[in-house]
């Protein structure tokens, strides 16, 4: 495990998670979804202080791309592994996910607003599934003048994958060109995330994510997500694995190695497009009485995936730390994680 330091970097949207289980009339009252992930709009900012009232509640750093970096940190075992940029309010709650940050070992150079509070992420809970809602806040004011400062390109410069949030393409996709330019001119890996499904269904958001295609070395997904990007490219009907495997094969920048598209589809088999194949790779199943709570486990999957990657590994054992990871995570509450994990290395 000797020099994995800095060996992964993600750039995305640091939230605290105020997570709580809630009813289906707490979903009506503010027009929520299940299993949906949104920006949160005037209607829903009441709910992040009725969550608060909740006996139940629970603060948990968060947003997609910290939690896949704390997990693929926690995995390694390696200080400092794993580096993390996004921009958080001069707050508690900003102190906070610092103090967690640092308890774990990730390397966090955060953007300090001092204008705007730190970002938060109603995470609503119902039988075990969850709704997310995102009051950015300070983390949509992120810029590139951050990522551009020396100390900062250094870890750039050091990583050899590079990760954004498709959440992140709402905050700064001039980081994302950045990023995703360097990693193609100076043959490293660069991978990115669908997130939801309205990335791909806002045209201004959708532009910057296929802007950002020929330099994607591995792109993940969830099914919902997959389905979303079909439709938006007018393939409905089509069955995923074409989906996946159509997207692999869109032009590439960097010729010196091939697209790799991951869906993740819940308790079914996560499909693999890759050299105009798709391998199907089953997931740990577990006992319904054991499953605590679904949030991050899409994030922690590609945590451990990029574990695993970091280290050269083949894609088969990816999926395999990524299913371990995603399994941990969700007999969880929250994007929480034991000491130290199980995985057997191979």
């Amino acid at each position: 495990m000797a020099g994995l330091e800095g060996a992964f970097l993600c750039l995305g949207n640091p939230l605290l998670d105020v997570s709580a289980v809630v009813d289906e009339a707490f979903l009506d009252k503010y027009e929520i979804k299940l299993a949906n992930q949104i920006l949160a709009e005037e209607k829903h900012l009441p709910m992040y202080a009725e969550l608060a009232e909740m006996p139940n509640v629970e603060y948990i750093p968060g947003g997609a791309g910290q939690n896949t970096t704390r997990v693929c940190q926690w995995m390694l075992q390696v200080q400092h592994a794993c580096s993390y940029m996004g921009c958080i309010g001069d707050d508690e709650f900003g102190r906070k996910m610092i103090e967690v940050a640092n308890k774990e070992g990730v390397h966090v150079r955060y953007q300090v607003d001092p204008t705007t509070p730190t970002g938060t992420c109603a995470t609503c809970i119902v039988s075990s599934e969850r709704s997310l809602v995102a009051n950015l806040a300070a983390a949509n004011n992120f810029k590139v003048d951050h990522l551009m400062l020396p100390e900062n390109l250094e870890l750039l410069h050091k990583a050899r994958v590079v990760y954004c949030t498709g959440f992140f393409i709402t905050v700064s996709p001039a980081s994302i060109d950045t990023v995703a330019r360097h990693c193609a001119e100076h043959d490293k890996i660069y991978a990115m995330n669908l997130s939801a499904p309205f990335i791909v269904q806002v045209p201004p958001f959708k532009k910057v994510l296929m802007d950002a295609m020929p330099y994607i070395d591995f792109l993940f997904g969830n099914e919902i997500e997959a389905a979303a990007l079909a439709a938006s490219e007018g393939w409905d009907g089509l069955p995923l694995e074409q989906v996946a495997l159509k997207l692999s094969r869109m032009p590439k920048a960097n010729g010196c190695r091939p697209r790799v598209v991951v869906f993740t589809q819940g308790c079914d088999p996560t499909l693999v497009a890759v050299n105009g194949r798709v391998q199907r790779h089953p997931v740990m199943v577990i006992a319904k009485e054991h499953l605590v709570d679904t949030n991050g486990a899409g994030d922690a999957f590609v945590g451990g995936f990029m574990s695993q990657l970091v280290c050269g590994k083949d894609i088969a054992e990816c999926v395999r730390a990524g299913n371990y990871a995603a399994n941990t995570i969700i007999q969880r509450s929250g994007c929480t994680f034991p000491p130290k994990p199980e995985f057997v290395w191979n």
